[in-house]
């Protein structure tokens, strides 16, 4: 059964940002032994893959399915590119500089009132993996999003879903977004430098960045998303966040290789089920414990349960996302989304049977 996943608002910096890449989509699927940034090594058929951030361990699926050798066993060439925000990831996919996208599902809702069709072919999470923290200052006066009014709240960037999701839970708590200021700060050092020298009050960021911040002590969790369970409390239900997902036009024509892709992420999902958080990080590049490898473990074993084993959409998660959306983005509240076509479980069907 067809579905579809994801993208957002299109931001001119990241176009600008991403005016180095040369390849198109339909291009793609050709064999080439180009391995480039974060290639599979050896022939294979080539795939662009931008994601939103690849040391996030929400997007931690990418680079360890690379790691694995899970796509060159597939004889896949994944090359994986990194944006910091999702935003532009999304960006890249819908101008055809890359063929998949790694970020989270909700903008495939908002992209459709646009008219462009995407979809999440591998759904990685259930819960969003994001964390909203207050600095250590302002810690005594943010207590609840109801607090938020007049204050200045990080995000990745403007379009992003860690914008979307701060408006819903202001909105949620009765303060309008036209009472808070969202403040685009990425995330990792731009993010903890905004926290300590107060350009922002607090944000909204994942792990390994709220690792960091709790060990600085530079701020505290007010909302841990973390878990289905932290997904329920905030938002009503599960939340699909993170995902591959592609134009659903290049899915179509491209089955095959889409499958493989799938079979890749699968078989990732599986193992980081079975296997310690320590044990993941070992696997992931060294640079990204950013010199502390039991800090970054303990991240990851944070994250860990965001993610599905089996890379299919949670039961009601679209339904949760598009009642999220609604609550603020007036795009989606007087439209109607075909949720149908925001996924696909077809590929990762075949890869678990």
């Amino acid at each position: 059964m067809r579905k579809t996943a994801r993208i957002a608002a299109s931001a001119a910096a990241g176009l600008l940002a991403l005016s180095s890449l040369t390849a198109c989509a339909n291009d793609s699927a050709s064999s080439t032994a180009d391995t480039g940034s974060g290639g599979g090594g050896g022939k294979g058929e080539h795939v662009k893959i931008m994601v939103g951030g690849l040391d996030k361990v929400i997007y931690l699926p990418a680079m360890l399915t690379q790691r694995l050798g899970y796509f060159k066993a597939e004889g896949l060439d994944v090359q994986l590119l990194s944006e910091p925000a999702g935003v532009q990831a999304e960006t890249a996919l819908v101008s055809g500089q890359v063929q998949g996208a790694v970020g989270f599902y909700d903008h495939t809702l908002d992209l459709q009132t646009k008219g462009k069709y995407v979809e999440s072919v591998v759904q990685f999470s259930q819960a969003p993996g994001e964390v909203e923290v207050v600095s250590t200052k302002a810690a005594s006066r943010i207590t609840s999003p109801k607090d938020f009014k007049g204050k200045k709240l990080g995000i990745t960037g403007l379009g992003s879903s860690t914008d979307f999701l701060t408006k819903y839970l202001a909105v949620k708590d009765g303060v309008k977004v036209s009472e808070f200021t969202p403040v685009a700060v990425g995330a990792g050092p731009t993010f903890i430098s905004a926290l300590q020298k107060g350009a922002i009050d607090g944000g909204m960021t994942t792990d390994p960045t709220v690792a960091t911040i709790l060990d600085k002590k530079v701020g505290k969790i007010l909302l841990d998303m973390r878990t289905p369970e932290g997904s329920q409390q905030a938002l009503g239900g599960a939340y699909p966040s993170s995902s591959l997902y592609m134009q659903t036009d290049w899915v179509n024509s491209h089955k095959d290789t889409v499958q493989k892709l799938a079979k890749a992420f699968v078989k990732t999902l599986k193992w980081m089920s079975t296997h310690s958080a320590s044990e993941i990080a070992a696997k992931m590049p060294a640079d990204y414990s950013q010199g502390d490898k039991t800090l970054y473990a303990e991240a990851i074993k944070s994250t860990l349960p965001m993610f599905t084993k089996d890379g299919v959409m949670p039961a009601n998660g679209p339904q949760t996302v598009e009642r999220v959306l609604k609550a603020f983005n007036p795009n989606i509240k007087n439209a109607k989304v075909d949720l149908s076509k925001t996924y696909t479980t077809e590929f990762v069907e075949k890869a678990t049977g």
